[in-house]
């Protein structure tokens, strides 16, 4: 039987000065345009609610403004939330106080950006090993563990070199490695690959899903492109207006479309098209 790893339950982020107006039974039905036009408030996160298993990879995807990314900060309290639920393991991250936050950010879960951030002033080794610079780890088992890392993403004998001399998917594989480093059971992953070009995203999301295979980590991965979500994913949550409007499978999601915006997404993801993108993921 898997094992739940994640569980949102009920989750709201509303932006805006006296938030909680939004639960008044006047507004609580109201659309997220009528709320910010009445109240002046922008409800970014609406009653989300899923379950991560252990090793699952987890994909949640939808345009620009729908909530993504919001919410993938909401898992690691960079934002908090207005009102729900986020348990970890059973425990609730959102009574989480100050210490406990910033050991269950030391020691469960990594994140990884669109924009690498990587410390351009740093070889791709110590960049690979800052994470465990950071937890005080000495600088030969940072060293020796940053290299497996570097290893495993196909970096060996990259570590000297300059994050200059890096293509950007390569720089991407540093950013996955330093996240790897710190051992997370959990790693975010924000639109990791969208800023590279078509030919190199398809690859880093097959080498992906091939580590993945490997090391059974639970992974968040955000995406506002739908071929990338099927290719990576076990299950996809589909994000419009700050609200969770299907979640399954990628085949169900495929084949049963739950309106038509879903049924837009997946126009010409079908029969040949769709086994062709799990093959990439395999």
């Amino acid at each position: 039987m898997k094992e739940t790893h994640i569980e949102v339950k009920n989750l709201w982020k509303v932006f805006g000065k006296n938030p909680n107006q939004v639960f008044d039974e006047a507004f609580i039905n109201l659309s997220r345009s009528e709320i910010q036009s009445e109240l002046d408030l922008i409800t970014a996160l609406r009653d989300v609610s899923f379950t991560v298993n252990k090793g699952e990879t987890f994909v949640v995807m939808g345009l620009s403004g729908s909530g993504k990314s919001t919410l993938v900060r909401c898992l690691t309290r960079l934002i908090d939330p207005t009102d729900g639920h986020i348990l970890i393991d059973g425990e609730d991250i959102v009574e989480f106080d100050e210490n406990s936050l910033r050991e269950f950010r030391r020691n469960k879960v990594a994140m990884v950006f669109q924009q690498f951030g990587l410390l351009p002033h740093r070889n791709v080794l110590d960049n690979a090993a800052f994470g465990l610079e950071i937890r005080g780890i000495d600088k030969e088992s940072r060293y020796s563990t940053a290299e497996e890392m570097l290893d495993l993403v196909g970096l060996d004998g990259w570590g000297e070199s300059r994050v200059y001399e890096l293509s950007g998917g390569m720089q991407q594989r540093v950013g996955i490695a330093r996240a790897l480093a710190v051992n997370p059971e959990i790693m975010l992953m924000d639109e990791p690959f969208s800023g590279l070009d078509p030919l190199i995203r398809r690859q880093m999301r097959k080498e992906l899903t091939s580590l993945q295979q490997e090391i059974h980590k639970t992974m968040v991965f955000i995406t506002h492109d739908l071929e990338e979500a099927v290719s990576v994913g076990d299950k996809i949550a589909i994000m419009r207006d700050g609200e969770i409007i299907q979640l399954g499978t990628p085949l169900e999601i495929i084949n049963k479309p739950a309106d038509d915006f879903v049924a837009e997404f997946t126009e010409g993801i079908t029969g040949k098209r769709f086994e062709e993108l799990q093959a990439v993921g395999a």
